[in-house]
C-alpha cells in the first residue's frame, strides 16, 4: 500500500496477478436489451430517471446519535423503512462514478435491495438512485432480457442477493455471491409505460410490461462468472467497492463468513480506466492481482480509504455494527461506530467520508462517516 493512496498495481516489469480463482464475462445481451426497447421505448437513461425521482428521503438532525464515527445520515420513506419484503444491501455513490464527484451538480447515491420473498412471492433485485440534495429517490427493477424458443422477447427478475454495487462510469456492477457479479449500464433504464401499481404482477403480456410496481427496469448486460482452478476454493462476491485513487483502478470483492472455519477473502482487481469493466489477459479471464485471507467473520462491505482497508461488521439487529480498520490480519476493532445491521461500504474521496447503508426493519438508515475518526 501506498500511505494515503490505496493500492498502485503492479509495476511494467512485475505481472502480480493470483491464480487459483478468476472471472470471465459473457457475451453482451445487446440484441435482446435492443428488443426490450423497442417495446418500452428508447430508454431514459440516468438523466431521465433523476428527473423524475419520486418518494421523499429524511435527513436525520442528530446523526451522531445513530454511531460515534456517523456525521451525515439519511432515511427512507416511512414505507420502505419498514417494508419487510425488500432488504437494502448495497451501496456506491456517484464519487464512484464521476471524476467531479457528482452527475450534473448532483451529489447521487445508488442503492441495491434484494426481495426476501417472505409473502410467497421472489421479486429479485433492485437498484435505488438517491438524489442527497433534493431529499427524493426512485427504485429500479433488475430484470435479464431473453428470447424463447420460438424467439419472442421474454423477461425474468435478477435473482441475486445484490450485497454490494460498484458504480463504475457508466457501469453498475453488482455482487451475484456464487455467481460472480452481474452488470448493466446506467444507459439503458427503462420506464414501464402505465401504471405501477401492480406489485404482484410480472413479465411480459403483449405489448404490456409488468414490473412488480416498478415504474423503471435495468437490464443486465453481463455476468462476470466466477471460476476456480483446480485444489481451490471458489471465492463468494458477497460485496464490493471501488478504489478509484490506485493505479489502475481497482474492484474490491470481499466475502461475508458467519460460521467459524468459513473463509474471509478480500480480493482486488484492475479495472480497465477507459472502459471502467475489468482488465483482462490474453486467455480472456480476469485474475486478482491480491487475495488477501485476512478478513473479518461476519464482515458485510469493505473499502479502501486512506491506503487501509475499512470494514463494516453487522452484530445483528439491535446492537450497533462496528468498523474494523487496518490491514488483512491486523485490524484495528471500532466499536458502535455505525446503527445495527450495517451492509456495504463507499468512499467519497473528496469529503473523505464512507457511506454505508443499514438493512433491518424500522431501523434503515444511509450514513456517512468521518474517514479520520478510523485513524
Amino acid at each position: 500500500m501506498e500511505p494515503g493512496g490505496g493500492w498502485t498495481g503492479p509495476t511494467a516489469g512485475e505481472p502480480a496477478y493470483v491464480q487459483g480463482v478468476h472471472l470471465e464475462r459473457t457475451d453482451e445481451d445487446a440484441a435482446e436489451i435492443e428488443a426490450l426497447a423497442a417495446l418500452l421505448g428508447e430508454p431514459a437513461g440516468l438523466g431521465g430517471l433523476l428527473d423524475d425521482l419520486k418518494w421523499p428521503l429524511r435527513r436525520s438532525r442528530v446523526p451522531r446519535l445513530l454511531g460515534r464515527a456517523v456525521r451525515e445520515a439519511h432515511r427512507w420513506d416511512p414505507y420502505d423503512e419498514r417494508d419487510e419484503l425488500w432488504y437494502p444491501q448495497g451501496i456506491s455513490t456517484s464519487a464512484d462514478s464521476s471524476d467531479t464527484g457528482d452527475i450534473d451538480g448532483r451529489r447521487v447515491v445508488v442503492a441495491t435491495w434484494y426481495s426476501t420473498g417472505r409473502d410467497g412471492v421472489k421479486r429479485g433485485s433492485r437498484v435505488t438512485f438517491v438524489d442527497l440534495d433534493s431529499g427524493r429517490y426512485r427504485h429500479v427493477l433488475l430484470v435479464q432480457a431473453g428470447f424463447g424458443k420460438d424467439g419472442a422477447l421474454s423477461l425474468k427478475p435478477l435473482n441475486v442477493h445484490a450485497g454490494g454495487i460498484v458504480w463504475a462510469g457508466p457501469w453498475l456492477h453488482v455482487a451475484a455471491t456464487n455467481r460472480g457479479f452481474v452488470t448493466a449500464r446506467v444507459d439503458d433504464i427503462m420506464r414501464v409505460p402505465g401504471n405501477d401499481d401492480h406489485p404482484d404482477r410480472f413479465g411480459i403480456e403483449g405489448t404490456t410490461l409488468h414490473s412488480y410496481g416498478h415504474r423503471y427496469v435495468l437490464p443486465v448486460r453481463a455476468t462476470y462468472r466466477a471460476h476456480t482452478d483446480e485444489g481451490h476454493e471458489r471465492l463468494r462476491y458477497s460485496f464490493m467497492s471501488l478504489d478509484r485513487r490506485s493505479d489502475p483502478p481497482a474492484l474490491i470483492a470481499g466475502e461475508y463468513a458467519a460460521r467459524a472455519g468459513a473463509t474471509t477473502r478480500l480480493a482486488r482487481y484492475p479495472l480497465d480506466p477507459a472502459t471502467w469493466q475489468l482488465a483482462t489477459g490474453d486467455d480472456g479471464f480476469s485474475r486478482p492481482l491480491a487475495l488477501d485471507d485476512g478478513g473479518v467473520r461476519q464482515m458485510q462491505g469493505a473499502v479502501i480509504a486512506g491506503g487501509r482497508y475499512h470494514v463494516t461488521v453487522s452484530h445483528g439487529p439491535w446492537m450497533p455494527g462496528s468498523v474494523c480498520a487496518g490491514e488483512p490480519g491486523s485490524m484495528k476493532v471500532h466499536k458502535w461506530a455505525l446503527p445495527m445491521g450495517p451492509e456495504d461500504l463507499s468512499y467519497w474521496p473528496s469529503t473523505d467520508r464512507l457511506w454505508s447503508i443499514t438493512e433491518h426493519p424500522r431501523r434503515r438508515w444511509i450514513v456517512a462517516m468521518d474517514r479520520r475518526f478510523f485513524d
